[in-house]
């Protein structure tokens, strides 16, 4: 075969679809897909898709469809062989030169993939039999038995320094290929090549059509050294170019419109037992930018989802610094952090599938984690070290390759440093210093000028649901009363949404004084003390601000000021309203954006934008109404 399977995936994945016939098919987006007029056809309504997640397209008005390759064939004229030389040259792919040699070279491809399976099937035979019954315990006791099992081929590597060795030799592998494939350990002190893996529950990773090409095993020993040791670079296995259950996600991502990554082969595993199959895992190493690029293949806003602590969060940053430079506009990142201490597995055994739910419904946009970064980075409360914040963030944002993009984060951050109080700085808290910082919403250049005039015909008007919904004119005071009050009557839920909260910004004055307070009470007490913290309100004044943010709450919504109200419903119902109040919020700065944007130039796409954003925010005041009419029954 001149050209292999892995060479022609390879190509495709390099050059979604989209961009391919983009070239010659003007394509909008519609949904998951894009949308066009047919190339073969003409025609008045568009019929032709084309799906970059499943690299392929279709047109209803002619009958045909196929693959990148295919599209240039039928629109160009040339063979296969041109258009995947023509293609691979785009991709930087380099082709093997048709020889003996290449046909060699995939002969020992797939020859090295049966290998492999081989491997797998010894590991999972190990793992059923009599050698595996602790390995099996293990897995049990992390809820990983059963179907779970065979679903993800988890195996066990025996012990012994020869077992895997002798197994494929008997099968006629020679050893120069084990060597070549990483599952036997050599070097110039080791005579005699021994077994890589031993006494470790093994992880097959396999490829993007499914084949095993490498291992993760994570070892049974408390002594284990490393405590999970994956295969090193093969010429199956690049790891900084694949991804963990990358084969199994593709499908459900492309159905659910979203994929999860998450840090490891047991957090996929659990992220699949929690209803979550749309998700991959990185394999040892730091997002790449080519993971980047196979995960927006699967979703345009993929969500990281990191463990909640140290190391979790750096990771979360270095993310951060591979997808700047490469966002494009409707690509980004969502990043959502477990509970301080915990990961995926730990938290589904913990809190069960809800809980993990909860933390993928508050993963933050990109541009809130970078602001989170560089301002927890050190102490903003001098002028110096405002402008100090000022200079990083405009030279991160002057990363960004594309310039539309760069416009609009330029305009979001600028907004942020201009809402920094003077007081914003580092405040005493408990033996320590936070940073607190308050968001003001965006404020268009010249302000207090008189906007530009719009002409009527770009002139977008809200929909009735928008104009009645406070969500409109940006107030939602209802919903920032509701959830300080909540958080008065109910102080022992600030442990758990502190830092959740902690980026929640508020427009009236009361609810964000009370907020502080707060946040201060649960930095200094750690716990939900009412007597301590009704003391605490007494001594600084706040009581009848307190009062007053009690009465705001709308009758429907009074259930949750009810100190012995059901904890499970009061914590989702508080959850909701913070993710409400935050949507909006960040609506609200790109309809100040879309606004600006329109007055100073009047074209078509500017009003779609305008118009968009304000559909969006339409579905947020129907989100809102809806919860409030369903509590409203609940409570009645």
């Amino acid at each position: 075969m001149r050209y292999p399977p892995h060479l022609l995936e390879e190509i495709r994945s390099r050059l979604p679809a989209s961009e391919v016939v983009g070239r010659r098919v003007r394509l909008k987006k519609a949904g998951r897909e894009w949308r066009g007029l047919s190339p073969f056809n003409t025609e008045k309504s568009p019929s032709f898709y084309v799906n970059d997640q499943k690299q392929f397209y279709h047109c209803f008005s002619s009958g045909k469809h196929g693959d990148i390759f295919t599209f240039v064939m039928e629109t160009e004229g040339v063979s296969f062989p041109e258009a995947v030389e023509r293609l691979a040259s785009e991709a930087g792919v380099a082709l093997p030169a048709p020889s003996e040699a290449s046909r060699e070279s995939e002969t020992r491809r797939r020859g090295a993939l049966e290998v492999m399976e081989l491997a797998c099937t010894f590991f999972e035979d190990q793992l059923a039999g009599r050698a595996g019954g602790r390995a099996r315990d293990y897995l049990a006791g992390r809820g990983l038995d059963g179907e779970i099992r065979r679903t993800f081929r988890l195996g066990y590597a025996p012990p012994e320094r020869y077992a895997l060795r002798d197994h494929l030799a008997a099968r006629d592998v020679p050893a120069e290929m084990m060597v070549e494939l990483n599952l036997l350990t050599t070097g110039d002190d080791i005579k005699v090549p021994f077994d890589r893996f031993r006494d470790r529950v093994i992880f097959p990773i396999r490829d993007v059509r499914g084949k095993v090409v490498a291992f993760g095993g994570r070892g049974m020993s408390p002594d284990a050294k490393p405590k999970y040791l994956n295969s090193s670079e093969t010429p199956l296995f690049h790891k900084g170019r694949m991804l963990y259950n990358h084969h199994a996600a593709r499908k459900p991502a492309h159905d659910t419109g979203r994929v999860i990554a998450v840090e490891g082969y047991v957090d996929a595993i659990a992220m699949t037992l929690a209803g979550h199959p749309e998700v991959v895992a990185s394999l040892g190493t730091a997002l790449t930018e080519d993971q980047l690029g196979l995960l927006w293949r699967m979703a345009d806003e993929p969500i990281l989802c990191f463990d909640g602590d140290g190391a979790g969060r750096r990771a979360a940053y270095r993310a951060l610094d591979v997808a700047l430079p490469a966002l494009q506009p409707g690509k980004s990142l969502r990043f959502a952090l477990m509970p301080e201490g915990q990961d995926p597995d730990d938290l589904l055994r913990t809190g069960g599938p809800g809980a993990i739910d909860r933390v993928l419904d508050g993963a933050r946009p990109l541009v809130d984690v970078l602001w989170s970064r560089e301002t927890e980075m050190s102490p903003i409360d001098t002028p110096e070290r405002r402008a100090g914040l000022a200079q990083r963030l405009r030279e991160i944002i002057g990363g960004i390759r594309d310039e539309t993009l760069k416009r609009y984060y330029r305009d979001d951050i600028e907004a942020r440093l201009r809402g920094l109080s003077p007081n914003g700085g580092a405040r005493q808290q408990g033996g320590g210093e936070r940073p607190y910082r308050e968001r003001a919403p965006f404020v268009p250049r010249g302000r207090g000028m008189p906007p530009a005039p719009v002409s009527p015909r770009l002139t977008a008007r809200a929909s009735p649901l928008l104009a009645r919904s406070s969500l409109f004119s940006g107030g939602s005071s209802s919903r920032e009363a509701l959830i300080v009050a909540t958080l008065l009557v109910h102080p022992e839920l600030l442990a758990r949404e502190a830092e959740e909260l902690a980026g929640v910004v508020f427009e009236g004055a009361d609810a964000r004084t009370l907020l502080r307070v707060l946040l201060d009470f649960v930095a200094e007490s750690g716990a939900g003390d009412a007597t301590l913290l009704d003391a605490r309100l007494e001594r600084a004044g706040l009581a009848a601000a307190a009062g007053r943010i009690a009465g705001q709450v709308v009758s429907s919504d009074r259930w949750m000021l009810d100190p012995h109200a059901d904890p499970l419903r009061l914590e989702d119902a508080l959850r909701q309203a913070v993710i409400l109040h935050r949507k909006a919020g960040t609506l609200h700065s790109e309809l100040r954006a879309a606004e600006r944007a329109l007055a100073e130039e009047e074209t078509e796409a500017n009003f779609a934008w305008l118009r968009d954003v304000n559909n969006r925010l339409s579905v947020v005041a129907a989100t809102e109404g809806e919860t409030d009419a369903s509590e409203g029954t609940e409570s009645s």
